[in-house]
């Protein structure tokens, strides 16, 4: 079944033990953060529900895709399902894209509509995610556009997660970089001098954020493919003020317009390499229309270093396109790992078929949608070795790799100015480490024996599974 809004799956994760409500009064700075980095930390990362904030009427949702278990949730999954499992079942709903969306004609966050006197403060509650942001950041809102070039065309509609500074009651600055869809078509609109009809829905059902921060192509639709992962079509409704379609479990929806050729200074913002970014001239988006359920629930994003709730987010769904556009032409490969700082660090699954096989699939992962920008180091493992288990990664590593032979490096390659090593911004060097078994006609390593788990072994893993879940009844 999927989740109809925010509000089913906060219900699920208190059910499952995966939510801690918070009900003592709490600053926004730093309390909420401080929280959010703390609950990082524990085992079983739970999402935290802030019930009473000082200065603000609403409440504060932080983690809600903040652990394995919550990610099995989302995916109506065992919270106990282990990672690499989940990595296949999604891949597995991956493939029945496309599912298309319903669109309806009511929904909650209709319930209140303000079009005058906008102050965003009344309706939300933003605040500083990190000690020297720029400013208060909507970090986790899914943000809806269309190609105004192709209007009508859905397939070219994006919905996608970019970070917003709040820079008055009625105004954000927003970050369209060229090589996100949203990017694509400011671009298409400010050649024009036209502005970009935008819509930005906070706190919504898990699945769409999940496809919000997916790397889809250019023509896939977040909402067609949310309905193939969450095994049921996607609820839509329209925009209040635009052809735009929203998510119909949506708590707020701010709609408004970015403009051409008005830039204002954004940044600096902690981002997902553990460090901030700088602070440049990005466009300006003014609200004009607010729809809202009752009492609305605000939804926002820790980011700082790894592991926090943006790794997670932006984990499966980002190993998964890779794969399959690797999977497509080398149908060697196993799975990908790339979970690590949105894909900068990737691991890849493969068979090697002859001498050099392995890297040459690793040098395909930087023309891969994602891998071009993100991507600067691949580390290539044997189809045995699963590249979700570090500590198998490792021992490929130690075992497998001839630094003089086994590492390769390509300099001047596209990155992603986020990286802090990227010199220029933009600009990076990539580096391939082969750490898998020597093919013919390689040189082949003289013992490469392996020794074999005993017989048995996956009936008493079975056996010892059920005796440890009976314990903890």
């Amino acid at each position: 079944m999927a989740y109809k809004d925010l509000r089913e799956f906060l219900s699920v994760l208190e059910k499952e033990k995966q939510l801690l409500n918070i009900t003592e009064q709490v600053k926004p700075e730093p309390d909420i953060s401080a929280a959010t980095a703390a609950a990082n930390k524990l085992t079983s990362t739970p999402a935290l529900l802030f019930h009473d904030i000082d200065g603000y009427n609403n409440k504060v949702v932080m983690n809600i895709h903040g652990s394995w278990e919550n990610h099995a949730l989302m995916l109506n999954l065992d919270k106990s399902t282990p990672l690499k499992d989940q990595f296949h079942e999604m891949n597995s709903r991956w493939h029945q894209y496309p599912v298309n969306p319903i669109q309806v004609e009511t929904a909650p966050c209709k319930e209140n509509i303000i079009d005058k006197n906008i102050n965003l403060f009344e309706v939300l509650s933003p605040f500083r995610v990190n000690n020297n942001d720029g400013g208060f950041y909507i970090s986790k809102a899914a943000i809806v556009s269309r190609d105004p070039e192709y209007p009508e065309n859905d397939d070219k509609q994006n919905v996608g997660i970019y970070r917003l500074q709040v820079t008055g009651k009625d105004t954000l600055s927003i970050q369209p970089s060229a090589f996100h869809d949203i990017g694509i078509h400011f671009s298409k609109a400010e050649k024009n001098n036209e502005p970009l009809d935008i819509a930005i829905t906070v706190g919504n059902e898990p699945v769409i954020s999940l496809m919000a921060s997916t790397p889809l192509a250019y023509e896939q639709s977040e909402y067609k493919m949310a309905g193939a992962i969450q095994n049921e079509p996607y609820k839509i409704i329209k925009a209040e003020t635009s052809n735009l379609d929203i998510p119909a479990g949506a708590e707020i929806v701010l709609e408004g317009k970015i403009y051409p050729n008005e830039r204002v200074v954004e940044g600096p913002f902690g981002e997902f390499p553990g460090s901030y970014s700088g602070s440049h001239k990005q466009p300006t988006v003014k609200i004009h229309t607010i729809t809202h359920r009752n009492n609305p629930i605000f939804e926002n994003l820790y980011v700082g270093v790894p592991w926090t709730e943006v790794d997670y987010l932006i984990a499966l769904n980002t190993s998964v396109p890779v794969y399959q556009q690797l999977k497509k032409e080398f149908p060697e490969v196993e799975a990908v790992n790339a979970m690590y700082t949105h894909g900068i660090g990737l691991i890849l699954s493969v068979k090697s078929r002859f001498g050099g096989f392995a890297k040459a699939v690793a040098n395909r992962v930087f023309s891969t949608p994602h891998g071009m920008p993100f991507t600067k180091v691949v580390i290539v493992v044997d189809e045995l070795v699963d590249p979700f288990d570090l500590n198998q990664v490792m021992w490929a590593m130690t075992v497998r790799v001839d630094p003089a032979k086994d590492v390769q490096i390509l300099t001047n390659m596209p990155g992603v100015g986020l990286d802090p090593t990227s010199n220029p911004s933009g600009i990076s060097s990539k580096m391939i480490i082969d750490a898998t078994t020597p093919v013919a006609p390689a040189q082949l390593l003289e013992d490469t024996n392996l020794i074999e788990l005993p017989e048995g072994h996956e009936e008493w893993l079975n056996k010892l599974t059920n005796l440890l879940k009976d314990a903890k009844k």
